[in-house]
């Protein structure tokens, strides 16, 4: 009977368990756009910093002006790309959405028939290729107007969200060291200085990574720029911008950036003969960004991220490589990131450990 009865309590306290575990991932999903402008508030954080710390250093600023004039640099930085590429995309959302989506797919079904006159004259069977590779004759471009309606949706609740991003971000400027000190109390005291020194090493290595993550955008838009603007490309500017932003994700990011330029160039072209003129710009293009893409993996990634982190670059990565693995695009993003926590909490709590002390060694 006594058996029993702690069975059943068991289970009630595992389901119970489950109910609650359920209720809060189901609160956290309501406020998901909370947490997302909080991250977002964090990594502003660790690029605000070193920036605060340099107004501070160099030129005096006390801390509250310092957290402002930082602030104010992020604001302004933010609104200048929003006036530079957002008139851009709401006017072509705004022609996607009026202009009937029967000229977008008879300009992509003339590409399309280009394409296969120039594979004939080479005696390549089109029908045959197009077949093998699941392209259908008629293709169906509605969604376009569906997809351009909805960001320029988005877009009008970004007022909300970069206001809420920026007052969180002032906070956290201004009252990291508040934040610290009240933390101390929720740390054990035998683990309080190992948990203190581990945050402000990840504080230091994440605020130099999240700054190289934008130097090497800043670079890769840099050349990318530069040969849509040596081939003529129209809106060179946004295209760039837009292939530069997908780096992000590392190894599939710039094989995405590729096609959609690719693309875009084919399309910019159109009015052309596809041998002489569509097919050698796209080419030519192809092999511009490929060099870029040869530049940034072999040269400047390596050198940033491994300088930033401490890690080596093949360290690195077979990180990005496995976390891609195990949890997909999500993971490759934030691979980098996560490994440096773990390595500076395996530097303070297991600083004997003979692995951790080789994959530690220069942090």
């Amino acid at each position: 009977m006594i058996h029993s009865k702690t069975i059943a309590i068991g289970i009630a306290k595992g389901v119970g368990i489950l109910v609650l575990a359920a209720l809060a991932l189901y609160f956290l999903y309501l406020i998901k756009s909370v947490i997302i402008y909080i991250v977002v508030s964090l990594i502003l954080t660790l690029i605000g910093n070193p920036i605060v710390d340099f107004l501070k250093k160099r030129l005096k600023f006390n801390h509250v002006a310092a957290t402002i004039t930082t602030l104010t640099f992020f604001l302004l930085l933010i609104v200048g790309i929003i006036m530079l590429f957002i008139p851009l995309i709401l006017d072509q959302g705004r022609n996607l959405s009026l202009v009937n989506t029967a000229e977008i797919e008879k300009d992509i079904l003339l590409l399309k028939n280009q394409f296969a006159a120039f594979l004939d004259n080479h005696n390549i069977d089109s029908t045959k290729f197009f077949n093998e590779t699941n392209i259908p004759s008629e293709l169906n471009f509605s969604f376009l107007t569906d997809f351009f309606n909805s960001i320029i949706g988005t877009l009008s609740n970004f007022g909300i969200g970069l206001a809420s991003v920026m007052f969180i971000t002032f906070f956290f400027l201004k009252e990291r060291v508040l934040f610290i000190i009240n933390a101390k109390y929720l740390m054990p005291d035998a683990q309080e200085e190992r948990i203190v020194n581990s945050l402000h090493k990840i504080n230091h290595l994440l605020s130099r990574y999240f700054i190289g993550l934008l130097l090497q955008l800043l670079i890769i838009f840099i050349l990318y720029l530069t040969v849509l603007l040596i081939f003529g490309i129209e809106n060179a500017l946004v295209i760039a911008f837009l292939c530069a932003v997908l780096n992000i994700v590392p190894y599939i990011g710039p094989l995405i950036a590729s096609v959609i330029a690719a693309i875009l160039t084919m399309l910019c072209h159109l009015g052309g003969d596809f041998q002489t003129q569509i097919l050698p710009v796209t080419i030519y293009v192809m092999v511009g960004f490929g060099v870029v893409q040869f530049i940034d993996n072999n040269i400047s990634s390596p050198l940033i991220f491994s300088k930033s982190v401490n890690s080596h670059p093949l360290e690195i990565f077979l990180i990005i490589l496995i976390s891609g693995f195990l949890f997909g695009i999500i993971g490759m993003i934030i691979a980098v990131p996560f490994y440096t926590i773990l390595k500076v909490f395996g530097k303070e709590f297991l600083p004997e450990n003979r692995f951790i002390k080789l994959l530690t060694k220069n942090i």
